[in-house]
């Protein structure tokens, strides 16, 4: 079988990004675990259906044809894309609005029961590099390399403070008009600390969650990334793939 790397973690640890430049790096497939979970809670929302309706989300789950393709001609110079049914639905997936609506369904155990085929489906030759929550403890457990990347609550916000406001998107998490916060600065830490609250209510979701929580698997290497650049977690995160002798 072909080998995989996993790397799990929180959101806004940075895993997507590393994840993405390290299969653009050794040639290999990607798996965005994180993105299946949210074209789920997107079909859901757009087809009326309620979260606690388990079987009608487990079935858009088992239904959904869901890929992964880079937009432009070279993977390391393109951003991953994600296409549902043939429909270009990242930004719609990426939106700040999508969060909990993914962690939702991402607790659901038949949605992940669902969805484990298609996990499985994206490991090929010549190998699979695959992140998210529960890629080396429970889809991947035989991966070659497991990574438990983090960092903490506040820089975790931060990233993805400034990852909203280069899309033009945080306008879903500002304070509410009227809540006094009518300086920029004001307003930004109104909705730094809006995006923290979300953080820390979706990490005790997924920590605390009956199926597949979020947790280093025995045999992780965890890196912490709070007072690391890209560039430096990818530099790391090398030194453990060249070890293993992986990609080579």
């Amino acid at each position: 079988m072909a080998d995989v790397i996993a790397i799990d973690g929180p959101g806004g640890s940075g895993k997507g990004t590393v994840a993405s430049r390290l299969a653009s790096e050794l040639g290999w497939h990607l798996l965005d675990s994180g993105a299946l979970y949210r074209v789920v809670g997107l079909i859901a929302l757009r087809s009326g259906i309620g979260f606690d309706d388990i079987a009608s989300v487990a079935e858009a789950a088992r239904k959904a044809d869901i890929g992964f393709k880079y937009a432009g001609a070279t993977p390391s110079a393109s951003p991953i894309r994600v296409f549902v049914d043939g429909i270009d639905e990242t930004d719609a997936i990426r939106s700040a609005g999508m969060e909990q609506p993914a962690s939702r369904v991402a607790a659901i155990p038949a949605v992940r029961d669902a969805l484990f085929a298609t996990q499985q489906s994206f490991r090929r030759p010549p190998g699979l590099v695959a992140d998210g929550r529960d890629m080396g403890t429970v889809v991947f457990p035989d991966a070659r390399l497991k990574i438990f990347l983090t960092a903490s609550v506040e820089a975790r916000a931060r990233r993805r403070f400034e990852q909203l406001k280069d899309r033009g998107a945080s306008g879903s998490l500002r304070a509410p008009s009227g809540s006094g916060h009518d300086n920029a600065a004001g307003s930004r830490d109104a909705e730094l600390a809006a995006i923290r609250a979300s953080t820390e209510v979706r990490d005790e979701r997924d920590r605390t969650r009956p199926v597949s929580p979020l947790m280093p698997a025995p045999d992780a290497v965890t890196i912490d990334s709070t007072e690391m650049s890209i560039d430096d977690v990818m530099a790391a995160v090398m030194v453990l793939v060249q070890e293993r002798g992986l990609g080579c």
